[in-house]
């Protein structure tokens, strides 16, 4: 479902140019300049309303962020969010994921936010999901040689399908949470979150280190399902799958 409108988007827009960047193809292997240091670099894609990635930017001032959003309603609140906190390592984009390596150059990023991305439950619209072997490909091209993949969702469909795109595709999945919240991982919640959870919904996690030279085995042995992982009581995590480095 899409937002409503926002009543004076384009002038609030407008009041959050400093923290939106109108033209990234232009910064493509140069994004660092954009924040005046060498910090690492990290991207969210698909922010919402920017609750998670403010917050991280917040506590990590040290890294610096970038954070996709198509959803113009959403972005103004996150955008609107940053500009008040003054985040100076925090820039908004909006753009289209399938675009990635248009705006940046190979291994550019440090690590990748993937954060209730919409599952697209319809088998036929697999391709459209965010942790499909397309997207995996532009991800695997940006991304710095041990560069991460961070993803968390609700929905158990997508969390399989997530698990069994990365390791076929050759990556090491590891910390993989089956409870997160009756977990001891330190994590932020984004409003999606705090909503499915209060709603009584378990939230899967998992980290990916995209594969290199020495990593292509495909794990053929490597579990494709919550259940093939033993679902391990609530807030364990389960050991990694794929070949380590």
């Amino acid at each position: 479902m899409r937002m409503r409108k926002k009543k004076n988007l384009d002038t609030r827009l407008a009041n959050c140019a400093p923290v939106l960047i109108a033209e990234p193809e232009a910064h493509k292997g140069n994004w660092r300049a954009v924040f005046g240091n060498e910090n690492p670099l990290h991207l969210e894609i698909g922010c919402g309303k920017g609750r998670f990635i403010v917050e991280t930017a917040r506590r990590n001032p040290e890294i610096n962020y970038l954070a996709i959003e198509r959803e113009s309603g959403a972005l103004v609140m996150a955008t609107e969010k940053a500009m008040a906190l003054e985040l100076p390592n925090l820039r908004f984009l909006d753009f289209d994921a399938a675009g990635l390596t248009d705006i940046f150059a190979d291994g550019e990023i440090d690590r990748i936010y993937l954060n209730f991305s919409d599952p697209w439950p319809p088998n036929r619209q697999r391709k459209r999901r965010l942790t499909h072997a397309n997207f995996l490909a532009l991800y695997d091209c940006v991304l710095a040689k041990y560069g991460q993949v961070h993803f968390k969702t609700d929905n158990q469909h997508l969390f399989e399908f997530t698990l069994e795109e990365m390791c076929g595709y050759g990556w090491l999945v590891q910390n993989i949470c089956l409870d997160l919240h009756n977990s001891g991982f330190d994590n932020i919640m984004t409003e999606y979150e705090e909503k499915f959870s209060r709603e009584g919904f378990r939230i899967y996690r998992l980290e990916a280190c995209r594969r290199s030279e020495d990593t292509l085995t495909r794990a053929h042995t490597a579990p494709r399902t919550a259940e093939q992982l033993g679902q391990p009581a609530r807030g364990s995590v389960a050991p990694a799958y794929g070949k380590s480095r």
